[in-house]
C-alpha cells in the first residue's frame, strides 16, 4: 500500500513538472516575442539625416540583413540575426525587396526600412537643364553631376545625336530644359534620352496648334527659333513680343540681326564683348551675314519659348533693343528704332 501511494505521487510530481515546464516555455515565448516585437518597432541607430543605404541588384534577404550589419546599422549577436530571420518571415515581402538607393532617417524602425525596400521607396535625385544652355553647358554639368553614370565621356556630339537617332547628327537644342529626377545607378545618357523624348513629345503637341501667323516650314525651324528668343530675354513676358518681331523679319526677307547667333558662331573666341568686326565676320549662324534662320539652334530652349514662336503676340514692331534693366523697347520703324538706341545703348556708354 506504501508503495503505491509512493508510485502515485511520483506521476503527480512528473505531472506537476511537465505543466511547469510547458508554463515556463510559455513564459519565455511570451518575453521572446516581447523582445522581438519591441525590437522591430524601435528606432535603428540612425544619426543623420543624409545617411543611405544601397541594395544591389539581385542581393536577397540575407545579403541585405549582412550589409546592414556591415554599416553598423544592427547588431552581430544571434538574437538580432533571430529577429530579422523572423522580421523577414513574419513581413512576407522578404522576397519583395527592392534594388536601389533608400534614405534612412532618424526614426526608421525595421519594420519601416522593409515596407520601404518593399514598396521601391528610393532616393530620388534631381538634375536641372537651366533654358539657354548650350549642349556643350549641357554635358559639363552631366560630366559633374553626383549619381549619375558616366558614359558619355569619350564620345562626341554626332556619336551622342546617333545614339538618340537625331537624323543629322547636330544634338545642339534638342533637349527639354526642365529639371528630372533620375535614381542612383541611372547614366548621363538616360537624362539625355529623356530629354530628347519631352523635346519631341512638346515639339509634336505644340506644333499642330500653331497660330496662322507662323510661316516655319517645320517643327526644326520652330526649334531654332526658340533657341533664339531664349537668348535674347530673360523677360518671360517678353517672348511672344521677341517672337512676333522675328517672324515678321522672315516674313519681310530681313535679315534677324540677333547677336547671340554671332556669338554662337564664336565659340570659344567669345571673350564677353561684341566688337564690330565680329558682327561682320560671316559664320554659318551670323544673322548680321546671313538670310533666314541660322541652320542650327543656338541653345536648349524651354517651354516658354516653344510657346513663344508658336503663338507670337501680334504687332508690327521690327526692331528692339536692351533698356539696361532687362526689358526691351520695341520700335516698328528704324527711324524710332535708332532713337530708342541713342535714349538706351549711347547714354549707357557714355
Amino acid at each position: 500500500m506504501i508503495h503505491q501511494r509512493s508510485h502515485v505521487r511520483g506521476r503527480a510530481l512528473l505531472r506537476m513538472l511537465a505543466l511547469l515546464l510547458v508554463l515556463a516555455s510559455v513564459a519565455g515565448g511570451f518575453i521572446g516575442w516581447q523582445g522581438y516585437r519591441s525590437y522591430t518597432n524601435t528606432a535603428l541607430p540612425i544619426s543623420d539625416s543624409g545617411t543611405t543605404f544601397e541594395v544591389a541588384r539581385g542581393a536577397n534577404y540575407a545579403r541585405i540583413v549582412a550589409q546592414l550589419r556591415e554599416q553598423g546599422l544592427i547588431a552581430g549577436d544571434m538574437r538580432t540575426s533571430l529577429y530579422w530571420r523572423v522580421l523577414g518571415r513574419e513581413s512576407k515581402i522578404a522576397a519583395r525587396l527592392h534594388a536601389g538607393e533608400y534614405a534612412l532617417t532618424p526614426g526608421l524602425t525595421p519594420r519601416e526600412l522593409l515596407r520601404k525596400m518593399a514598396a521601391g521607396d528610393v532616393v530620388q535625385h534631381h538634375f536641372t537643364i537651366v533654358d539657354g544652355w548650350t549642349f556643350q553647358q549641357l554635358r559639363l554639368a552631366l560630366a559633374n553631376a553626383t549619381g549619375l553614370e558616366q558614359t558619355l565621356p569619350g564620345l562626341g556630339d554626332e556619336a551622342v545625336a546617333r545614339r538618340l537617332d537625331i537624323a543629322d547628327g547636330k544634338p545642339e537644342g534638342w533637349f527639354l530644359a526642365e529639371t528630372y529626377s533620375f535614381v542612383k545607378g541611372e547614366s548621363d545618357f538616360d537624362i539625355l534620352k529623356r530629354a530628347h523624348e519631352a523635346m519631341d513629345k512638346a515639339l509634336a503637341r505644340l506644333w499642330p496648334q500653331r497660330a496662322d501667323e507662323v510661316r516655319l516650314a517645320s517643327p526644326y525651324e520652330a526649334l531654332i527659333l526658340a533657341s533664339i528668343v531664349e537668348k535674347e530675354t530673360a523677360q518671360p513676358a517678353e517672348r511672344p513680343q521677341i517672337a512676333g518681331v522675328f517672324l515678321r523679319r522672315l516674313k519681310f526677307h530681313m535679315r534677324l540681326q540677333t547677336d547671340p547667333t554671332v556669338i554662337y558662331g564664336m565659340g570659344a573666341s567669345y571673350d564677353g564683348n561684341i566688337r564690330r568686326r565680329d558682327l561682320e565676320a560671316d559664320t554659318p549662324w551670323n544673322t548680321y551675314t546671313r538670310d533666314g534662320l541660322p541652320p542650327t539652334p543656338i541653345a536648349l530652349p524651354g517651354i516658354d519659348a516653344l510657346q513663344a514662336v508658336m503663338h507670337p503676340a501680334p504687332g508690327d514692331a521690327l526692331y528692339f533693343v536692351a533698356r539696361g534693366d532687362g526689358s526691351h523697347e520695341f520700335s516698328p520703324t528704324l527711324d524710332a528704332h535708332n532713337r530708342a538706341v541713342q535714349k538706351y545703348q549711347l547714354r549707357r556708354g557714355q
